[in-house]
């Protein structure tokens, strides 16, 4: 399934409601409308459509939804990069995982004990289950 990337105003929504959590569209439009004019009718729409995309949950409370995260920013992040990979390298990770640890290498000595320490982890969380 290809990740539904996201335009300006769907990441401005996801932002918004990956932060309060439950809100209804009233609640988006009143946020998002200090950093930009834009009606309700349209931050609607964008829910709307979010929620047919799968990032966003719904349930009608008297008259109106109240929405909710279909899924967490982390887990979003890796369905997007999972989707890169998929679709640009064909699912071949080598020069994906090169360029990843030259980016965290660039950020310093700090992030790669870090990354390190994340490999571990997952290795000993893997042992324990398998």
């Amino acid at each position: 399934m290809r990740p539904p990337f996201l335009g300006e105003l769907e990441a401005a929504v996801m932002d918004h409601v990956w932060r309060e959590g439950r809100v209804d569209v009233k609640a988006v439009h009143k946020a998002i409308r200090r950093a930009r004019p834009i009606t309700l009718n349209t931050v609607q729409s964008t829910m709307e459509r979010l929620h047919r995309k799968g990032l966003l949950t719904r349930e009608k409370v008297s008259h109106a939804y109240v929405y909710s995260p279909g899924m967490s920013r982390e887990q979003f992040g890796a369905r997007l990069v999972k989707g890169v990979i998929d679709s640009t390298l064909a699912g071949k990770t080598q020069s994906m995982l090169s360029a990843f640890v030259d980016l965290v290498a660039r950020a310093g000595e700090a992030e790669l004990d870090r990354l390190e320490r994340m490999i571990a982890e997952h290795r000993a969380g893997k042992g324990r289950r398998g």
